[in-house]
């Protein structure tokens, strides 16, 4: 049963990490958790820090939420960096230390063995989910999560008692409650499929909460172990632009296709900015010995050489298949939003053959669906459907001769794994000889390249290759390599 007010926080079984002080006081606090922002890819810088230093000073410090929606709004540029913000809030100024005792108003149902029933806790977790969204239900599913984290996630490590938050819920499976919660949901509501719908989003968003729940309360359990600083360095979540495009979830995906624009911006500004200092030409060495007879031989006036100005061709060659989708698909939707910063980009995808996809991309068409028409309205896919980078890569010489040009800059956007066939040298060798510029762009990490049926060493020795693990890896990387 759960009820009665929320009493003061117990301080027991918190180490020594969480409950001595800092070394500056709350500044010094305040620092280390814009730091853990920065490791996090948050850019916090000396200004967002001040006004930080600002709102303590006149925020009721006692009032959490107050103080984290201010924190919030001085720290963060983006909506995309609060889910991490959240997190690492809940570390670096936790809800209690040690066991909550407004957990301990909780009786979790116990059988006659004395273990805990889990059909009973699943009604009760149930009928809490159904509720309406009141101050009074949060608290109680706080509370519920705090006590079934300190009953049914205990286990004895190495290192002693610790935590889990899939030992919580193992037995419990929250999801398969949802029927149940969208029964207690749909009472009194219209039988229509909308409002249907609407219920069933509800449930799997409040199950979802609960969960999250459940992990926060496991984070500050341990994190009063191991501390905060480590468990922020595992179990804090990642900005989707650090995230490795070979282990991307969907949901981090999805973010950067949403972010695409803001890093196509970014990578146009930094162009526009290298050709605007591209302008004033080189040095040119004699006539600036020429001009400096008058001063003795000293070069005081330096002459530059006429700078020739032009746009170079871009050309794109993806692999799209497997775990590469995710990374060749969002660098193609990145290096389409810089068309106007070249006089022409096409693009072309392979998996065994190699097409040409550049009508696929514009303005109005999600990634997603854009991918989907790679697969279904170009010949990409042979016989077999595997990579075959040396197939790819003789088919596009032979079939679009005319790509690349002495004013062509090439990059090709791959893992280079062939599956231990012919990689092509040859035919490698020659496109980049010909290109003006040409640059392989892999996202397996470097020590992985040469491993298995990875040619990557190989194709390394014709070609110069980066690896771009991330979204701001990349960004960093292409933005250095795109010629103006």
């Amino acid at each position: 049963m759960v009820g009665g007010k929320p009493r003061p926080v117990a301080l027991p079984n918190a180490t020594d990490t969480v409950l001595n002080p800092p070394e500056h006081g709350l500044p010094g606090h305040l620092i280390g958790f814009v730091e853990a922002m920065r490791a996090k890819g948050i850019p916090v810088g000396p200004s967002e820090t001040v006004d930080a230093g600002q709102v303590l000073t006149v925020l009721d410090l006692m009032d959490r939420e107050m103080l984290r929606e201010g924190l919030a709004c001085s720290l963060l540029r983006r909506p995309s960096q609060r889910a991490t913000f959240d997190d690492l809030f809940d570390l670096w100024f936790p809800v209690a230390l040690g066991e909550r005792t407004d957990a301990l108003d909780v009786e979790l149902p116990r059988g006659a063995d004395g273990s805990v029933d889990i059909q009973a806790l699943r009604r009760m977790l149930a009928e809490l989910l159904a509720a309406d969204p009141t101050p009074e239900q949060q608290r109680q599913l706080q509370a519920l999560a705090a006590q079934m984290v300190e009953q049914m996630g205990r286990y004895d490590s190495l290192k002693g008692p610790s935590f889990s938050a899939y030992q919580t819920l193992k037995d419990v499976q929250p999801e398969v409650l949802i029927s149940k919660i969208l029964a207690g949901l749909a009472a009194g509501m219209d039988d229509s499929d909308f409002d249907t719908e609407v219920a069933r989003r509800a449930a799997r968003e409040r199950v979802r909460d609960f969960r999250s729940t459940v992990e926060a309360e496991t984070r500050r359990r341990v994190a009063e172990r191991l501390g905060r600083e480590r468990v922020s360095s595992y179990g804090v979540q990642r900005q989707a632009e650090d995230a490795d495009f070979l282990r991307i979830s969907e949901s981090e995906l999805a973010e950067l296709r949403r972010s695409g624009q803001r890093l196509a911006r970014i990578l146009a500004s930094r162009l526009a900015a290298r050709r605007r200092r591209s302008r004033r030409g080189e040095i040119d060495l004699r006539k600036t010995l020429r001009k400096s007879m008058s001063t003795g031989g000293v070069p005081i006036t330096l002459a530059t050489r006429k700078p020739r100005p032009g746009r170079p061709d871009l050309v794109l060659l993806c692999d799209i298949s497997g775990s590469v989708a995710g990374f060749s698909s969002f660098t193609m939707l990145l290096v389409d939003s810089l068309r106007e910063q070249f006089s022409r980009v096409r693009i072309f995808a392979f998996v065994d053959r190699v097409d040409e996809v550049t009508h696929l991309f514009d303005q109005s068409t999600p990634l997603d669906q854009v991918t989907r028409r790679i697969f279904t309205e170009t010949n990409v896919v042979g016989i077999e459907g595997h990579s075959d980078y040396g197939s790819a890569l003789k088919g596009f010489a032979a079939d679009f001769p005319e790509a690349v040009t002495s004013r062509s800059s090439l990059l090709i956007l791959g893992d280079a794994r062939t599956n231990y066939r012919d990689p092509a040298l040859g035919t490698l060798e020659q496109l980049v000889d010909t290109a003006k510029h040409a640059y392989w762009l892999n996202p397996e990490a470097e020590k992985m390249w040469g491993t298995g049926d990875s040619a990557a060493k190989r194709y390394a020795r014709v070609i110069e290759m980066h690896e771009c693990r991330s979204a701001r890896q990349l960004t960093s990387v292409v933005s250095r390599l795109l010629p103006v």
